[in-house]
């Protein structure tokens, strides 16, 4: 039973703690629209998007004034369209047709974002993998809502090193294309080892094969409400601090739990998965940082950082899974420099450096996430940086991802500014050492050892 306390506590979290719904996120499959002729697919998936999702945005706005609770975004994410485009596509420019058609769907339907213009090479790329990967920069240049990912390794299958070198220049092709905007470009483009199928937070979302026709995932967010949480047990041991941590979680995760049930009701598509992940925004006091000096570090980055999060991530996990049957997606902390205003501090202030952020990410949710970087870094540098995340994840069985913007014109220090939940960011500095011979060796880095389990 609810009662009347905990009704009022989660009007608070809401009205004064940032508490929100992230995302509500319609996953479609467009296999059944695959066709040889390029414009024929391009009018079948906007077909499908535009019918399948025509009433996903009023919906929400509907459950958003029933029950009092923000929902941010509503997006779309699609079956990685490297599946779709291959019999169709001959070109990169037949690829950027279909780019510029999910941004016209995205607009006729009134999201925020669609996701899935994507390719999943963790072993190798066939040719439409490549011609996809080859039309990011041009497509993201030419599109609004657009968002892109890659999959360039697992842990079953160990890293593509040919796709790493190649998404290393890619990603810079994308913020040259974008320049005039802050090249704000790699900003909707992420690579991934381990991606799942499920992940309802841009810009990794796709419809993964192993998933039905449709399927509604919802995304929850509150690192205001979490920093709050942690106020009442100050200087408490750590058994007390994880329980609290634990508690919350399941407080937030029962939120998302109502609203993905209403949403899947209304819209008549089955509930897929809750992803509780503390995304943060550049609002004040919706910050991870914030969190971790709650914990009594004097900044994000201060020695004890890597343990927090462990902590945090941990507990975030397990009050979830309490609350919901079915948590997927991300699920835990994630740690993106533009989008939290502590961690912007704290690289400000030099507590947070490149390399920290790496060892965070072993046990983070995701990894390196929208971190500005200068614009004259080289290709072979950002594969190598790309790499060592990719490594992580792979020899981890956990998912890790790269959201790097070399930002085209700008050096160590200069702030960028992205707008909106993308914020601004301090560009970070590279180590300079080079790692091109490495890089250009080509070829797949084999699968760990503990990956054999069948």
């Amino acid at each position: 039973m609810i009662n009347i306390h905990e009704v009022l506590e989660t009007n608070e979290m809401i009205e004064k703690e940032n508490l929100d719904v992230r995302t509500i996120t319609l996953g479609i499959s467009l296999l059944n629209c695959i066709d040889t002729d390029v414009d024929r697919l391009c009018e079948k998936i906007y077909k499908r998007i535009t019918d399948t999702a025509k009433d996903l945005v009023s919906t929400g706005k509907e459950i958003e004034k029933e029950y009092g609770i923000p929902i941010v975004n509503k997006r779309i994410s699609v079956t990685p369209i490297a599946l779709v485009g291959g019999s169709a596509c001959k070109t990169s420019g037949d690829y950027v047709k279909i780019a510029k058609t999910l941004d016209h769907a995205a607009k006729e339907t009134g999201v925020n974002f669609i996701g899935g213009y994507s390719a999943l090479v963790s072993k190798g790329m066939t040719k439409s993998d490549e011609l996809l990967i080859q039309s990011i920069p041009q497509a993201l240049a030419e599109t609004d809502y657009v968002c892109s990912s890659v999959n360039l390794g697992s842990t079953k299958t160990g890293l593509n090193m040919d796709a790493v070198k190649l998404m290393g220049e890619i990603i810079l092709q994308t913020a040259q294309e974008t320049k005039e905007k802050d090249s704000i470009g790699c900003a909707k483009l992420v690579v991934f080892c381990n991606a799942p199928d499920d992940n309802p937070f841009m810009a990794g979302a796709f419809h993964g094969v192993t998933e039905a026709d449709e399927i509604i995932n919802v995304g929850v967010s509150g690192p205001g409400v979490m920093r709050k949480a942690l106020e009442s047990v100050h200087g408490a041991d750590f058994g007390k601090l994880c329980e609290k941590v634990k508690k919350t979680a399941f407080k937030i995760t029962r939120v998302g739990q109502l609203v993905a049930r209403e949403a899947s009701q209304r819209l008549g598509i089955p509930f897929g998965i809750i992803d509780l992940s503390l995304a943060p925004t550049p609002a004040i006091g919706d910050s991870i940082a914030d969190i971790f000096e709650e914990m009594g570090l004097q900044r994000a980055g201060a020695p004890g950082t890597t343990a927090a999060l462990a902590l945090l991530n941990d507990q975030v996990k397990k009050g979830g899974v309490m609350a919901s049957s079915y948590v997927g997606g991300l699920s835990g902390a994630f740690i993106p420099v533009s989008e939290d205003q502590g961690m912007i501090h704290a690289v400000e202030d030099g507590a947070l450096t490149l390399e920290k952020l790496e060892a965070m990410t072993c046990v983070c949710s995701v990894g390196l996430d929208m971190v500005a970087i200068p614009g004259d870094t080289k290709a072979t540098t950002i594969s190598g940086i790309i790499a060592d995340e990719m490594a992580i994840g792979m020899i981890n069985q956990k998912t890790t991802a790269v959201r790097l913007i070399p930002v085209i014109g700008k050096g160590v220090g200069e702030i960028v500014e992205f707008g909106g939940l993308l914020g601004y960011a301090p560009v970070m500095p590279v180590n300079q050492f080079d790692c091109s011979e490495f890089i250009n060796r080509g070829g797949r880095i084999p699968a760990p050892i503990h990956s054999f389990k069948n």
